[in-house]
């Protein structure tokens, strides 16, 4: 199994730091490795602090189903082939905002998961971190 590096891992914080910085938004920012664990936090000044362990939540859902967490949520609805899979592996958070990050070879090695704002705009911050690698 491939990960993500520290230094990898760092590249997506700022990228997603930056993006934040544009969009005017203050974000908690989590990147895992393909085993889902915590390699890199990042907290901005004056963000939400019960966005903390939403962004994490958010990294690890979109590596435990490798797909971003908004897709994962339009089959968790009422009715859909998921409905309420958020019960399951200690909660998870099926709404934008978690996004996988993959290697050069098209190979996950983690997710990042953004949380702060709207979920579209977490979804956007996380996507700008994980095109950082």
């Amino acid at each position: 199994m491939s990960n993500i590096t520290l230094e990898q891992a760092r590249r997506v914080i700022d990228a997603a730091i930056k993006k934040s910085e544009e969009l005017g938004v203050k974000m908690n920012i989590a990147v895992v490795d393909a085993g889902t664990n915590l390699v890199a936090f990042n907290k901005m000044d004056e963000a939400w602090l019960g966005s903390i362990d939403i962004s994490q939540k958010k990294a690890r859902t979109a590596r435990y189903f490798n797909m971003d967490t908004g897709e994962i949520g339009k089959l968790s609805q009422l009715g859909g082939p998921l409905y309420n899979i958020e019960h399951s592996n200690h909660g998870l958070i099926t709404f934008p905002g978690g996004v996988l990050i993959k290697d050069a070879n098209d190979k996950i090695i983690g997710a990042v998961g953004v949380s702060g704002s709207t979920v579209e705009d977490d979804h956007t911050v996380a996507s700008a971190g994980a095109s950082a690698i």
